[in-house]
């Protein structure tokens, strides 16, 4: 970003968003003329980094109706110009980085390379889905109900209108990533984005419409889940939710009463096992990515770890260690390891899970402590032994910097334990690459990743992603990404003898006509 976007400041904190970046975001959002102001405050330091519109219910229906109407131009357009628009914005994307990366920081408190790996995760999808929208979308010739004289076609038509809610700890990646594989399908969008990070989502949005996205097919509005959230259902055809499990349910619900479709990634109290066999020093790094990206703030990051007893008097002891050696910083420079949490709700959840924990007999091995001389809301990256069910950190999820450390005999004890869970979003395994792919198809998640924590899964987007049981609807990322916004057609044109008895001819005669064809196409091996 240029010095003439970030506001100066004689903290160690970056100084907010500049006045005149604040206005041109917030003109982006839908709302009509007075509405009242939201603010969005810097996690780092409180600072006030600017306002935008509380829209309201009719706000939400201008903004479907411009979507609607901008959208029916959209899907006519060849899909070789909707391709060229995704491939532009991944280059902006690229080429702003340097912007977006402040934006996001100033506004989630997370440290860079955390917000880097939204951006990256932009960019990938960008690439992806504009190289693949046409294979996933072009008519597929499908078997017909007679060989040669049934011609079956599938076909895909967009949906129509989309809506995003997206959630605040990947404000950048999750407002936009879920929209461009609905957009390069001819759909329209109406995205909210969270009341904590609505500038970062909006820096996103620019940019689309700087690659050449009309400007009415992608709607923005503001406020709160609880007052936009149901009009929002009320006006579309699909929904893409991301959240926490019980706003799923209530999501869920009101998308069933419309009788529309709806994906959701939800919440997870995702394992990490390390086994015997393990490259310690790797697993080491690897928990710590695996545990403490975005300060632990991450739907697929690792709450839960199991270690094989071979090795655990080795491990745990190296992996608190480094734990105690990471940086906690509020700049804007890629030097800290980790940064700050985002509220002070999350705050009070990570002391109030530490606290219960030790309370109840957890040893703390690593951090334990909010900082406030850091900043407001910084808490120590923390691991604790001797974690029980009777803890609110055993089961539910955090959702920050926080792991439990357990020691297990072997792996049968690990997978039973990492299963035991109401949750099945993400899981980590360290071991031999033979014997982790062999154990993941084991592990009840969505992605399971061998010797990674989260990102070889989430980053293979030819690969569909989302969770089991408690953690999720559906799936993003892959075909399922973009086949999800379509409406499946099957075209069927039958040739010469129709499909029942030709006129006159006597029913029990085409009974036993159509009974020895059904046997030879039995063992026809085309059809097979």
């Amino acid at each position: 970003m240029s010095t003439a976007e970030l506001a100066p400041t004689g903290t160690a904190a970056p100084g907010p968003l500049a006045h005149d970046l604040v206005t041109r975001l917030a003109a982006l959002v839908t709302a009509a003329p007075g509405r009242p102001r939201q603010a969005s405050h810097a996690p780092f330091d409180g600072a006030l980094i600017g306002e935008v519109p509380t829209c309201t219910a009719e706000d939400v229906a201008e903004a479907q109706r411009r979507a609607r109407a901008a959208q029916v131009e959209w899907a006519a357009r060849p899909l070789a110009e909707r391709r060229a628009v995704m491939l532009r914005y991944h280059d902006l994307v690229l080429e702003r980085q340097d912007q977006i990366l402040d934006i996001t920081q100033v506004e989630t408190g997370k440290n860079r390379v955390s917000a880097f790996e939204e951006l990256a995760d932009v960019a990938m999808t960008a690439r992806y889905y504009a190289n693949t929208a046409a294979s996933h979308l072009r008519p597929t010739r499908r078997q017909g109900a007679l060989p040669v004289l049934t011609r079956t076609v599938e076909h895909h038509h967009p949906k129509g209108l989309i809506g995003v809610i997206s959630p605040w700890n990947y404000p950048l990646t999750l407002a936009v990533s879920d929209a461009i594989p609905a957009l390069l399908a001819g759909n329209g969008i109406v995205l909210k984005p969270d009341a904590q990070t609505p500038f970062t989502a909006l820096i996103a949005v620019e940019l689309l419409f700087e690659a050449g996205l009309p400007r009415d097919l992608f709607q923005v509005v503001t406020g709160a889940g609880r007052v936009l959230g149901a009009p929002l259902i009320e006006g579309v055809e699909y929904l893409m939710f991301t959240g926490s499990t019980a706003t799923g349910r209530i999501v869920a619900e009101q998308c069933a009463r419309r009788l529309i479709g709806f994906s959701a990634e939800l919440g997870g109290k995702n394992p990490m096992i390390v086994l015997a066999d393990a490259d310690l020093d790797k697993a080491v790094e690897g928990a710590i990515r695996a545990c403490f990206s975005n300060s632990g703030q991450l739907c697929i990051s690792v709450e839960r770890m199991y270690v094989e007893d071979a090795i655990y008097d080795r491990f745990v002891p190296a992996f608190a260690e480094r734990v105690e050696a990471m940086e906690l910083g509020a700049g804007l420079g890629w030097d800290a390891d980790m940064g700050s949490l985002v509220s002070s709700d999350q705050l009070d959840v990570v002391t109030r899970h530490v606290d219960d924990a030790v309370a109840k007999g957890a040893r703390v091995l690593a951090g334990g402590q909010p900082r406030p001389d850091l900043g407001p809301l910084f808490y120590e990256p923390t691991v604790l032994e001797g974690v029980t069910d009777e803890m609110a950190l055993a089961r539910d999820e955090t959702f920050g910097p926080v792991v439990a450390v357990a020691r297990v005999a072997d792996a049968e004890e690990a997978v039973r334990r990492a299963n035991d869970t109401d949750y099945g979003l993400n899981a980590s395994i360290w071991t031999t690459a033979k014997r982790g792919a062999e154990l993941a198809t084991r592990i009840q998640a969505g992605t399971v990743n061998v010797n990674e924590g989260y990102a070889a899964a989430w980053a293979s987007h030819d690969a569909p992603m989302g969770g089991m049981k408690d953690s999720g609807v559906g799936r993003r990322h892959g075909r399922e990404g973009i086949l999800k916004y379509t409406e499946s057609q099957t075209v069927a044109v039958q040739r010469g003898m129709p499909i029942g008895p030709i006129p006159g001819q006597p029913l029990e005669k085409y009974a036993s006509l159509m009974t020895t064809g059904l046997k030879l196409l039995k063992r026809a091996p085309f059809l097979k």
